[in-house]
C-alpha cells in the first residue's frame, strides 16, 4: 500500500526535525571533547570580562540539583533521559507538522541526548562555560544545556502564541 502525500510530508519532515536533533547532539559532543582535551578539571581560561572556560563535571541536574546525591542520582537522570527521549520523539512524530513546536522539541532532544551521552560515559554531565558578571556566576553549562533552554523558551512561547490565537 502506497503512502499518501501527507505521510510522505509528514515522515520527511520527522526526519528533518531528528536532523537538528543529530546536528545539536553532534556540536554539543565535539564541544565537549574539546573542552576534555584542552582544559584542566576545576581551572578556568578568561575568554573575556563576562565569560570563562572551565571544566567541571555536574552529576547532578540544572544548577548542581541533587549533585550531591549517592550514585543512584546517575541512574535516575539516565531514567528521566530516556523517558524524555521517547515521549519527545512521539511528539515529534505526531505533530511534524508544527514547526516551532517541533523546532522547540528537537533542540530539547538533542540538548538531552548530549547530555544522557556525557551521563553513560563519565557519570556526570560535562559542563565548560562560565558566564558571569563581576562576583556573580552563573553555573557552569553546555551547549545541550542551551539548546534545551532555548527549547523550553521557544516551547513557552509557542504555547502562547496558541492561547492567544485561541481568543
Amino acid at each position: 500500500m502506497a503512502k499518501t502525500n501527507s505521510a510522505m510530508n509528514s515522515s520527511y519532515q520527522f526526519i528533518l526535525w531528528l536532523g537538528l536533533s543529530i546536528f545539536v547532539i553532534i556540536i554539543d559532543q565535539l564541544t565537549k571533547i574539546i573542552a576534555l582535551n584542552s582544559l584542566l578539571p576545576n581551572t578556568s581560561q578568561r575568554v573575556n570580562a563576562m565569560m570563562n572556560w572551565v571544566l567541571v563535571f555536574n552529576p547532578g541536574a540544572a544548577f548542581s540539583f541533587l549533585a550531591d546525591g549517592l550514585a543512584w542520582q546517575k541512574w535516575f537522570f539516565i531514567g528521566i533521559g530516556l523517558v524524555a527521549t521517547v515521549t519527545i520523539l512521539w511528539l515529534l512524530k505526531r505533530h511534524s507538522k508544527e514547526s516551532l513546536f517541533c523546532f522547540s522539541l528537537a533542540l530539547i532532544l538533542g540538548g538531552a541526548v548530549g547530555n544522557l551521552i556525557d551521563r553513560f560515559a563519565y557519570g556526570a554531565v560535562v559542563d565548560f562555560i562560565d558566564v558571569y558578571y563581576q562576583q556573580f556566576h552563573w553555573p557552569a553549562f553546555n551547549v545541550a544545556d542551551s539548546a534545551i533552554s532555548l527549547g523550553a523558551a521557544l516551547l513557552i512561547f509557542d504555547e502562547l502564541r496558541r492561547v492567544v490565537k485561541k481568543r
